[in-house]
């Protein structure tokens, strides 16, 4: 397969950075609304419309800058609300709501992988249709494993870290939670100097190896 330059990069990355983003989020509103709290479906979060979850700034512009000057295609989108008083049972319940994003990317990735290998049936009978489906479900599976093994760093207001805190004891979560309004300095920090991609670019390609088309995304972004 032929590499991409950057522009064919972003427009291939287009639809599934924005579908990985909204579909992570609504996965977290949509577990929070069957485990007692409808904060995020009044707000209308509950959606498949990008709008409704799109941050100017980390959605757009650091993703942007973060790729063009490191490779790594790092940001954020708009916090679903969760109130935790509402939820049935809520240090269990959170980490239920914060596992919904990640999971989500990887049922993502596996369907970005699938299409891929429609992609590569349908390339004997016609190019014009097989690479579109090909190249765009290689950015799909490589967005939303990206997406997931950075949102499962345990460091709050990741969801790796609303996962440690509601199994933390309750006195070490409270501590814990006293990092939160410093988390994303913290990345953007680790992603600067590097440290962030070197931790998890190996856990993302081990992670690649368990799906589908993986050797067409390790292709076109890896080699």
């Amino acid at each position: 397969m032929q590499a991409l330059n950057h522009m064919q990069l972003l427009a291939v990355l287009a639809v599934p950075v924005l579908l990985a983003i909204t579909v992570h989020e609504a996965a977290h509103g949509w577990v929070a609304s069957k485990l007692g709290d409808h904060t995020a479906l009044r707000l209308g979060r509950v959606t498949f419309n990008p709008l409704r979850h799109v941050d100017p700034v980390g959605t757009l512009l650091v993703p942007a800058l973060a790729f063009f000057f490191t490779g790594f295609l790092f940001g954020w989108a708009k916090p679903v609300p969760v109130n935790w008083r509402n939820l049935y049972h809520p240090r269990r319940d959170m980490a239920l709501v914060a596992v919904a994003g990640p999971g989500a990317n990887l049922i993502m990735a596996l369907a970005w992988g699938l299409i891929i290998q429609a992609g590569l049936l349908m390339f004997p009978v016609s190019h014009w249709i097989a690479l579109p489906l090909i190249y765009t479900g290689a950015a799909g599976v490589l967005i939303n494993v990206f997406l997931m093994v950075l949102n499962l760093v345990p460091l709050l207001p990741l969801d790796g870290g609303r996962v440690l805190n509601s199994l933390l004891p309750p006195r070490l979560a409270n501590l814990f939670s006293r990092l939160e309004p410093f988390g994303l300095i913290i990345l953007l920090v680790l992603l600067v100097t590097g440290v962030l991609g070197a931790v998890l670019l190996p856990i993302v390609i081990w992670t690649l190896g368990w799906l589908p088309g993986s050797g067409i995304v390790k292709e076109l972004f890896f080699v």
